[in-house]
C-alpha cells in the first residue's frame, strides 16, 4: 500500500512520503508488525492501514489547532515552522508501532531502537543538521510517548498520541471478533460506526463519533478519553459521541463466559 497523506503545498512532506514509499526495509517492518499483531495474537492490524489512518488523523488534528493560532513544539521551542511539524507527525505515525515487528511487549521502546535511525535517513534526503537530529528525536519522543501512561511532553506528541486512539472505527476489530475474541474492546470497536474530525464550537478541533449501539461509549470513555486526558492537546478537543437511529444494532445473540 502506498502511504497517502494530504500535503496542500508542504514540500517538505511531499518529499518525506516519497521516501517512505520507497524505503523497503520501513514497508517490511510494517508487514512484519502486522504478522506479530494479527497472525500471531489476533490483534487488529498495527501495519500500513493503521500507519494511514495515525497519520492522516495527525495531520488533520495539528491544522486544525494551527488554524485557530496554536504553535507547534517545533515552532515554539527550535524556531521550525509548521511545515516541519507535519514532517514530524508523519514520520512518528510511520515508525510507532515498527517495534511490534519484534514484540507486542515494551513495543514503544523497540519502535525507538530501530526507528532512530530510519528516522536520520529519511530526514537526511532533505535537511542538514541541526534540523535532521531535532526532527528525528521529535519525532522519537512522539513514537515513545503513544502509549497512554507516557506524558506527552510536546504538541506533536500528544496529537500522535491521540491520533493513535483515533482508529478506533467498526471493522478495526473484525479480526479477533470473528475469530470468537468477544470482549468489550471488541465488541465495542465493532459498535462505532464513523469518526469524524472537524472544527469545533468551542475549541478548536471536534470528534465526531457516530455509533450503531452504545456499547461503543467503552471506546469513548475508557480508551479515547485516557489517551485524550495523558495528552497535550486535551485542552483544544471536544469530543461528541452519538447513537445513530431509533434502534441499536444487535452485535452478538450471546455471551457466555
Amino acid at each position: 500500500m502506498t502511504l497517502k497523506v494530504s500535503t496542500r503545498k508542504n514540500q517538505k512532506l511531499k518529499t518525506l512520503l516519497k521516501h517512505i514509499n520507497e524505503d523497503q526495509e520501513l514497508v517490511q517492518l510494517w508487514s512484519s508488525a502486522n504478522i506479530n499483531a494479527v497472525d500471531r495474537l489476533g490483534m487488529s492490524d498495527h501495519g500500513p492501514v493503521h500507519i494511514q489512518i495515525v497519520a492522516n488523523a495527525a495531520v488533520k488534528i495539528f491544522r486544525l489547532l494551527n488554524k485557530a493560532g496554536i504553535p507547534s513544539s517545533v515552532e515554539k521551542d527550535h524556531s521550525l515552522r509548521p511545515d516541519d511539524a507535519e514532517v514530524v507527525l508523519v514520520l512518528a505515525a510511520c515508525l510507532h508501532d515498527v517495534g511490534m515487528a519484534v514484540h507486542r511487549e515494551n513495543h514503544e521502546l523497540f519502535s525507538l531502537m530501530i526507528g532512530y535511525p530510519i528516522a536520520r535517513r529519511l530526514l537526511s534526503r532533505q535537511y542538514s543538521e541541526p534540523e535532521v537530529t531535532i526532527l528525528a528525536t521529535e519525532a522519537m519522543h512522539a513514537v515513545f510517548a503513544h502509549q497512554w501512561d507516557t506524558r506527552s511532553l510536546s504538541l506533536e506528541a500528544g496529537i500522535i498520541k491521540v491520533a493513535d486512539a483515533l482508529d478506533m472505527t467498526e471493522g478495526r476489530s473484525r479480526i479477533p471478533f470473528e475469530a470468537g475474541s468477544v470482549n468489550i474492546h471488541s465488541l465495542s470497536a465493532q459498535a462505532v460506526e464513523d469518526v469524524k474530525l472537524e472544527p469545533g464550537k468551542k475549541k478548536p478541533v471536534r470528534f465526531n463519533i457516530t455509533l450503531n449501539n452504545s456499547a461503543g461509549i467503552f471506546q469513548v470513555d475508557e480508551l479515547l478519553k485516557r489517551k485524550l486526558k495523558g495528552s497535550t492537546i486535551a485542552p483544544y478537543v471536544e469530543v461528541i459521541a452519538h447513537v445513530e437511529g431509533e434502534k441499536e444494532r444487535r452485535l452478538l445473540e450471546a455471551y457466555e463466559l
